[in-house]
């Protein structure tokens, strides 16, 4: 039985007794697990790239450009007449997205699977492949998601973020959406104050203001230097909806990060959003920086759920491909590596 069903009205139902232990809840997993050193070994690879300025666009080839489009996004240019703005498609983007991260997944399974029992009856081969899709979907969507923690990966995300030599950082977190990553960080890094920033305000008053409560983020307490149980509203966090390219900050942050924003812009902008890292970093801090990886279950992924995903221009890379970007555009790589489905790199304005 789940701890959550057991004491349902508590807020914070996880604390430090519970280190060690996962959990799958109806919408996510906890994970407050750390890794063995056969299971970091399994699923981190990190400093594959002995030296950033040898390689070349020569040896790494280009990123993989995923061009299958969702049907909102056709039948907004049918109806406008010209392209969807990067604006419009990352509204969509957030909608979509949003509406399955707040699935009941366990009871979307059944109702998709007697839906599909039920078109079987229909005779009709649109509608038996169009309920045969969304069993397809809500499956791969359990698996990544709820089982595999793909998405969201705590324990990937905090071997990538370890050894950072901050202390009470200020934090940056570009192109935002719900935060999950700042608030692992803040987590890891106590008395961090963390600045989140997206030009879509439903992100705020959505996506974040809807992320659960009850998640726990496996962080360390700044007296013992032990492990800590974090919840969203134990950290210090502004979220401001603004263009970043209208920021008016400074150098005055610890740590930039953005999670999945590169990968969205063609090469000619990729040096501009370099840039907008850089430019709001203190001397001696740290960009970080995720994209997905090119991998084959990633190109899967994006193909089958394409009207939930893929509304905006996108790119898979390597992280070879991503930290060449960063190093040819002012940035020194101080750890690069990947997990489940990201790349993660942390680099140093050169």
């Amino acid at each position: 039985m789940l701890l959550a069903e057991v004491l349902p009205e508590q807020e914070k139902p996880f604390n430090e007794s519970h280190i060690g232990t996962s959990e799958m809840h109806k919408s996510y997993r906890v994970d407050l697990r750390t890794f063995s050193e056969k299971e970091y070994n399994k699923f981190v690879r990190v400093n594959t790239v002995s030296d950033w300025s040898l390689l070349s666009w020569k040896d790494v080839g280009r990123p993989f450009e995923v061009k299958n489009y969702s049907v909102d996004r056709h039948q907004y240019e049918e109806e406008h007449g010209k392209p969807m703005s990067a604006h419009t498609s990352w509204q969509y983007f957030n909608r979509s997205f949003h509406e399955w991260f707040s699935k009941d997944v366990p009871l979307e399974k059944q109702k998709e699977k007697e839906k599909f029992l039920k078109s079987l009856k229909s005779f009709q081969p649109g509608t038996v492949n169009s309920a045969l899709g969304d069993v397809v979907r809500i499956q791969l969507w359990n698996y990544v998601h709820r089982i595999q923690d793909g998405i969201w990966d705590p324990r990937g995300k905090r071997a990538l973020f370890e050894g950072l030599d901050v202390s009470k950082p200020r934090i940056l977190f570009l192109g935002a959406a719900e935060g999950y990553e700042a608030m692992q960080l803040a987590a890891m890094y106590p008395g961090s104050k963390v600045t989140m920033v997206d030009y879509d305000e439903y992100c705020k008053t959505t996506r974040f203001e809807h992320f659960p409560d009850s998640y726990p983020f496996l962080g360390e307490n700044p007296q013992t230097g032990q492990p800590k149980v974090y919840y969203k509203d134990d950290l210090n966090i502004e979220y401001v909806i603004d263009d970043i390219r209208n920021l008016s900050y400074g150098k005055e942050f610890d740590i930039v990060i953005s999670v999945g924003l590169l990968e969205h812009f063609p090469d000619e902008y990729k040096p501009e959003v370099v840039d907008w890292h850089r430019k709001f970093l203190k001397p001696n801090g740290y960009v970080v920086m995720t994209t997905p990886r090119n991998q084959l279950r990633s190109r899967i992924y994006y193909n089958i759920f394409a009207d939930v995903m893929n509304h905006t221009y996108r790119e898979l890379m390597t992280v070879e491909q991503m930290g060449l970007y960063m190093y040819e555009n002012g940035l020194d790589i101080v750890k690069s590596g990947y997990i489940k489905v990201h790349n993660g790199i942390i680099a140093k304005a050169r």
